[in-house]
This record gives C-alpha cells, structure tokens and sequence, in this order.
C-alpha cells in the first residue's frame, strides 16, 4: 500500500508540472482551458447540480492532447526525443500528431483498421504518418511497441504513462478552481488514464469526493479487474464508444484506480445514444460515444448523485454519417420519431384528411409512403406508411391516433 500511495503522490506531484505545461500552452493558444458548463437538463433530472466538463471542445476535439503535450514536452526536454509513435483508436492519436507538429517531430501513429474515417483523416492533416494496424487497439499497440524498437523512437502510451496520466490531470485542477466545492465527478474510462489523473489530484485536495468510472457493458476491462482484483483483459470491443473499446486496462492505471476511484459502472450502447442526443438538444454539445458515456450514466439512472457533479465531456470527435445514424436512432428510441401505419380508401382527399389531423395536431411530417400492391390489401384501399416528428409532450401519440380514429381511420405505431 505504500508503494501504491508513493505512486499516486508521484503522479499528483507531476500534475503540478504538468499544470504549468498545459497553462503555458493555454496562453499561447495550443490548448484551450475548457469550460465548465452547468446542464439544466441533467440537473432537473438527477435534483443535483450538474456540471459539463467540456473536453469536446478542446483542440484536436478531445482531452488528449493535454497528456500527448505533457509527455512530449517532457521526453523533448529530457531525452532529446525527435520521432515519437503510439498506438490509438484516434484521439491520442491527433493528440501527439498536434503536438509533435508543434514541437517539429516526426510522428508516426498505428490506428486499428475499423478507426472511424474522421479520426484517421484528421491525424494525417497534422502531418503524422498512420499505419493502420489490427482489429483493436489491443493489436495496433503490439504492433507500435514493435515498430518503436525498429525506428528508435520514443513510445508514447495511450494511458499507462505517468506523464500521459499526470497531463489528464490537469482537468482535475481545473475543475477545482473553476468548483471548489465537488461532490462527484463522473469519468469515462478506457485504458484509464484519463480518470487516474482526475482521481490522483482530487482526492489529494478533497478526499470526500467521490469519483465514478464508466465504460460499456460490451468492453468491461476496468469494471472487470477492479471486481476481480487483477489486470483482465476481454475480448468484445463491438460498441458506439470506440474511444474507449480498451482489451486491457494499463498496469499502472489499474493500481491507481483501485486506490482512488469509488466505483465504475456499465451503460449500453442505446443509452450512450439517447446522451448524445440529449447533449446535441440541451447542451448544444456534439459528443462522440466515448465521450457521452458519462452524462450515459446519469441519465440511465445507473449513479444517484446528490450536490455539485461534475461530468467529464471527454471528447466529440464523430464522424458526421455515424452522428446521422446515432441522432435517428435516439429520435426514435425516445418516441420522438414514429411511423404511423394504416389502410385509407384509395381516392381523391382521403391522405389530405390525414395530414390535416398531423398538421393541426402540430406532428410533423417526415415521409410517406404508399404500399398499393400487397395482395393482401383490397384494390380499393392503400396501406400508407407515414413517418413524423411528434411534438414533445404527454400523450401526443394519443391524441394522433384518437384523432383519426374519429374520421375513420384505424392507424397503429410502428418503429420507423
């Protein structure tokens, strides 16, 4: 326990440092100091003071770059570092590629070859050479370990580096200084690096503060080792939150974590969904799965919060198609999106009496479709299949169907 104490005191002592590197960099407009944004919505739900650590509108779109520029900064200072490489699903990625461009190295990045396109794309605009490598990132990691030793290049580890984990600290400090009084903050975890350098400098200031993990029911790695008292690797990587799709937890992240953080909790996919949604309406805040998973937790009722909560927005890097797909697919799990299906008489005015109803009743109209050729329908009828927005109140859906029911039609709801 002493060797485990010396370890996290090491890595608060090193925030300091690295609090120094990163507000140098604020100042000259190479990382931004991200704000601190109060969500009504989250509040209202969870009867606590919500807060939004907007790490999805930091440069490279993600926290990432604050432990890419600490440990960068410090190789260059002490070793002489001039190539460095690492292995990443994407965010740590541009993180080093941004700031080996500033430092004038040369970067070279193993992607996993399911990398969303956004992520891929962006890392090579900031001049890096990607190599995209295995189907997670359990298998680009190998490959850069190996690649680093054949180049002579400097590692730089996702997470399991204290200076990685001692530059995502630095949000820590902020949250401090932005909140001095703190009751959770809500995290989401992947290798861990991220949540170690938050837990290592709040629970040095306020150790009443309770800090909670999140990651997917799919890819459990932290949620798993923390219960079974060992590093354990799985084998899943399959969901929406590919920042943190991590086989295995780091060495180092794991005994931090298992001496500083109070739990860690699982959502799904449909619920990683419903936050984005939730984030793009209320808070106006564009989140990649990873980086909702935290405000997942609240809103799934999977954390009872009371008091000033803080949730880690930790990144917003979505590929514009996926966000099309996730925004639909959160539409319609909340009822906000429905197709109204039907049979009306096949003649003149019968579809304008149907759309009179949506209109008045304020539903918008999405699509429609006719099925006329079905031999089970009689010649003189058409199916109609209508796709609309409904408006966001109680019993809209309801009041629709009561509706046209009244002028004799005899819709059902169906998932669009």
């Amino acid at each position: 326990m002493n060797y485990i104490s010396g370890i996290i005191d090491k890595i608060y002592e090193l925030s300091k440092e690295a609090l120094i590197h990163i507000k140098d960099a604020q100042s000259r407009g190479m990382i931004h100091r991200t704000p601190l944004y109060r969500s009504d919505t989250l509040s209202s739900f969870t009867n606590a003071n919500v807060y939004l650590k907007l790490e999805a509108l930091q440069k490279t779109g993600s926290f990432k770059v604050r432990g890419a520029f600490n440990a960068i900064t410090h190789y260059v200072n002490s070793e002489n570092t001039r190539h460095v490489i690492t292995a990443s699903a994407g965010n740590h990625a541009q993180g080093v590629a941004y700031v080996a461009k500033i430092y004038d190295l040369k970067a070279t990045i193993v992607m996993p070859k399911y990398t969303p396109w956004i992520k891929v794309s962006n890392t090579k605009k900031y001049g890096a050479d990607v190599i995209l490598e295995g189907q997670s990132y359990y298998e680009a990691e190998k490959h850069a370990v190996e690649l680093a030793k054949e180049l002579n290049a400097k590692m730089i580890h996702a997470y399991d580096d204290p200076f990685v984990i001692a530059g995502q600290g630095t949000i820590g400090w902020e949250i401090i200084e932005d909140l001095k009084d703190v009751d959770y903050v809500i995290v989401p975890v992947g290798g861990g690096g991220l949540i170690s350098g938050i837990a290592s400098v709040i629970k040095a200031i306020k150790p009443s503060t309770k800090i909670i993990g999140v990651q997917t029911e799919t890819t459990p790695s932290a949620y798993l080792s923390l219960r079974q008292g060992k590093v354990t690797t799985v084998d899943n990587t399959d969901t929406i939150a590919d920042g943190i799709a991590v086989k295995r937890i780091g060495d180092l992240t794991f005994e931090i974590m298992r001496n500083t953080i109070d739990d860690i909790v699982l959502v799904n996919d449909q619920e990683i969904v419903n936050a984005i949604l939730m984030l793009a309406e209320s808070a106006k805040v564009i989140a990649e799965g990873a980086g909702a998973v935290a405000a997942a937790a609240l809103l799934s009722g999977k954390i009872n919060v009371k008091g000033n909560v803080v949730v880690i927005i930790s990144g917003g890097n979505i590929d514009v198609t996926m966000l099309a797909k996730v925004l639909y697919k959160g539409l319609v799990q909340t009822g906000r999106l429905i197709m109204l299906k039907g049979l009306i008489p096949d003649r003149p005015g019968m579809l304008a009496q149907v759309t009179g109803v949506l209109g008045k009743l304020g539903v918008n109209i999405v699509e429609i479709r006719h099925e006329r050729y079905n031999p089970l329908i009689k010649p003189s009828y058409t199916e109609v299949n209508i796709v609309v927005e409904m408006p966001p109140e109680e019993g809209a859906v309801d009041k629709v169907l009561n509706e046209l029911s009244k002028l004799g039609f005899n819709f059902k709801v169906e998932v669009p």
